[in-house]
């Protein structure tokens, strides 16, 4: 099983701006690489929650707890959960109703990629794909019962695959002859559904990618879970507080894009019309502001961590509006 190594690290925790005595929140511990740097530089009435789906990431995170109490600390929680429920979480756990930062990093760690459950292509397994393995159906599960309308939805949104129909054919053509059960058995089924000027333009990449990545996007409800995490963020966090996000695909970024940027009023007042005082009240509620431009992991990064190159990291703190003053 490979080492991962955290995607933008220090960019993400700079972005932070730890307090020592801060209360943060990191959504998705994954193996701990972010959580480690934001212990590092709170003091001892700092405090860090930290949030996995994944029960062998939150395993790792209360390892590490026992053993290195001198830098995780008392002010040191993990919880197994899915982000979306953070809110909820922090009232579970009797914490300030607000904190000072939240991290998400939406990417895969290389424990998961490499643990035989589906999320990989480079190895043959059960088709899984779940991110929390103690509920919901696996993916082997969905596509034995998905419409081929649904599943060619799916592929189409959510993997941004134009060959979606064909994929989608092919699949539920064969699964009527034997239950798909395994990663390389999907993975052949799609790469013989597209075309073969598709494949060699490819290049490296597997034509499966974009239908994986669907799949499981689609079997742990990933958009959705986002969207509820971003909806919560602004009234989480206090006033100076960071919301920094990693993203790894399009959909992702452009939903944390458009988040921040509607939330920051950016592009809501009319151009070249006139307003009154009042009418120009009503655009002035923005709860965010954003923080400089999308950052993306530098060469040097990509070529240590191949994993890395399709990150993304928007960052927006937390502002005043007229409706709390």
């Amino acid at each position: 099983m490979s080492e991962h190594i955290t995607v933008l690290l220090h960019e993400a925790v700079d972005a932070l701006a730890v307090k020592p005595d801060g209360i943060y929140v990191d959504g998705t511990y994954g193996r701990g690489g972010h959580s480690r740097l934001i212990l590092s530089r709170l003091g001892r009435s700092g405090r860090l929650i930290a949030i996995d789906r994944d029960q062998a990431a939150v395993a790792a995170g209360r390892q590490m707890m026992r053993e290195s109490s001198a830098s995780a600390g008392p002010g040191f929680e993990i919880r197994h959960a899915a982000f979306s429920r953070m809110r909820e979480i922090l009232c579970e756990m009797n914490a300030p109703p607000k904190v000072d930062g939240i991290l998400l990093d939406l990417g895969m760690s290389s424990p998961q990629l490499d643990a035989g459950r589906g999320f990989s292509l480079r190895a043959d397994g059960p088709l899984d794909m779940r991110m929390d393995v103690s509920r919901g159906i696996t993916a082997a599960q969905w596509i034995e019962t998905v419409s081929e309308t649904e599943l060619e939805k799916v592929i189409r949104e959510y993997g941004e695959e134009r060959y979606a129909r064909s994929i989608a054919r092919a699949i539920v053509v064969a699964r009527a002859r034997q239950s798909i059960v395994t990663t390389l058995q999907l993975a052949r089924i799609v790469t013989a559904a597209v075309r073969s000027r598709e494949r060699r333009r490819e290049g490296r990449q597997s034509p499966a990618t974009r239908t994986f990545q669907a799949i499981r996007i689609a079997i742990n409800q990933e958009l959705e879970e986002l969207s509820l995490a971003l909806q919560q963020s602004a009234g989480l966090l206090n006033v100076g507080g960071r919301l920094v996000v990693i993203s790894f695909h399009s959909l992702e970024d452009r939903m944390v894009k458009r988040f921040m940027r509607e939330c920051a009023g950016v592009d809501r007042v009319p151009r070249n019309i006139p307003l009154r005082r009042t009418e120009l009240q009503r655009f002035n509620w923005r709860q965010f502001k954003v923080v400089g431009k999308a950052i993306r992991p530098k060469q040097h990064e990509i070529a240590a961590n191949s994993r890395s190159r399709s990150a993304v990291m928007r960052v927006a703190e937390r502002v005043l509006c007229e409706a709390e003053t």
